[in-house]
């Protein structure tokens, strides 16, 4: 506890110190990049490359914004062309990691915006700072509720916020398994924390009981005692929106508990072939959810096969996550900002104004986008996806329900 209040204190003092070197600076003040047409454009990349649970969905952003930029190299202003470059950093998925990252983006003036971060946990504090420097930047996958809600001129996202994946899976366990006894567990994320506050709010509504709720924490192994004061609840189903690594351990260790004949449900974040390799036998039967993109025009989904298609050329596989879209997407609404509002000097100089792409990002749309419709709104909320139901049968994570958006309103209480 002492050592975390510790690493908190630090990274508030960072904050702050970095929010009082801009205003006196006047380096968000000014916000104007000058580029020489002999020099690229270049776009931070903010995600998670290393830890184990942590690296594919971090892999899988940095391939769709790479296939992005394979498609839309350059970007031609008046008639000159403009190479684009990516800055890629690993920021952990932390607060530490989205933190440092963020302190070296918004330090180097030639940087346009930034794609990422990646997790709630390294979003949140990263914000304060590309605010104070007036650096946006779009998450592909960054899902915590209050990120849009706290005023943030910095943010804009290409995922569906907690709320929506939250309510939709608790509507699923009461209305479809007929579940009326939980418990929930988290890892201290804002990601994980966000959606179990979500789920229990609308499963009590619906006449659920959450009979226990508790954290892990993230890196620990050994969960039977945790798993043990569970069990002597008699859950029905246990509710673990976190990462593959403790997802994998947890299902295991359920049957060390008695827990076998409970429900194990996850979120998005480890619904992929990880947490099934980490899990083995163990992972059958459990069930995740995931952000579903709506079935689109024949062209559409023509599109979709053929960015998937060299998606398996170029990396040898197939994605490993479900965010390969959204990372094309915030690579492209960053290369269509550009195209907009830059413009040359009478030396031919690149001109580019961060309060113009801020402005042009909140306004984007694109109903054609691979990622599903994108509208952005003045709050920097960008996309609402279906969520889809998820269940591991035979090694693998197979479809069984979608629950469209527009549900939220109509959505049984009780």
């Amino acid at each position: 506890m002492y050592r975390s209040s510790l690493r908190s204190a630090a990274l508030l003092i960072a904050i702050i110190f970095h929010s009082i070197l801009y205003a006196f600076t006047g380096h968000a003040q000014d916000g104007t990049l000058h580029i020489p047409p002999t020099e690229s454009i270049v776009i931070g990349v903010s995600i998670g490359l290393s830890g184990e649970g942590i690296a594919p969905l971090g892999v899988d952003i940095r391939r769709g914004v790479e296939l992005g930029q394979e498609a839309f190299p350059t970007v031609t202003i008046e008639g000159v062309e403009f190479a684009i470059r990516l800055d890629v950093q690993d920021s952990q998925c932390n607060a530490e990691g989205g933190v440092a990252v963020a302190n070296r983006f918004s330090s180097d003036p030639s940087i346009v915006g930034v794609i990422g971060p990646m997790c709630s946990s390294a979003c949140l504090p990263a914000s304060h700072i590309y605010d104070a420097a007036g650096y946006s930047f779009i998450t592909p996958s960054c899902t915590a509720a209050v990120l849009s809600r706290r005023g943030s001129p910095s943010f804009n996202r290409v995922v569906s916020p907690d709320d929506v994946q939250g309510i939709h899976t608790a509507h699923y366990v009461v209305h479809t398994l007929g579940v009326r006894r939980a418990a929930t567990l988290h890892d201290g994320s804002p990601y994980a924390e966000g959606l179990v506050d979500f789920f229990s709010e609308r499963f009590v509504a619906m006449g659920g009981e959450i009979v226990a709720a508790d954290a892990v924490t993230v890196g620990d192994t050994h969960f039977q005692a945790l798993l043990s004061e569970i069990a002597a609840t008699d859950p029905e189903l246990i509710y673990f929106p976190g990462f593959p690594a403790e997802a994998a351990r947890l299902i295991q260790q359920r049957f060390d508990v008695g827990l076998e004949e409970s429900i194990f449900f996850g979120g998005a974040a480890w619904k992929g072939p990880e947490v099934i390799e980490l899990a083995g036998e163990a992972a059958e039967g459990t069930y995740a959810v995931g952000h579903v993109r709506r079935q689109g025009s024949e062209e559409l989904e023509a599109r979709r096969a053929v960015f998937l298609q060299r998606y398996e050329e170029r990396y040898g596989e197939n994605p490993p996550q479900n965010y390969h879209f959204n990372g094309q997407a915030a690579y492209l609404m960053f290369h269509a900002a550009i195209a907009a509002v830059g413009r040359l000097d009478e030396s031919g100089m690149l001109l580019l104004h961060r309060d113009e792409i801020a402005a042009f990002l909140r306004s984007y749309q694109d109903a054609t986008a691979l990622v599903g419709p994108i509208a952005c709104d003045a709050s920097g909320e960008c996309l609402t996806a279906a969520t889809g139901v998820y269940r591991v049968e035979d090694g693998a994570f197979v479809l069984l329900d979608v629950i469209l958006p527009e549900a939220d309103e109509t959505l049984p209480q009780g």
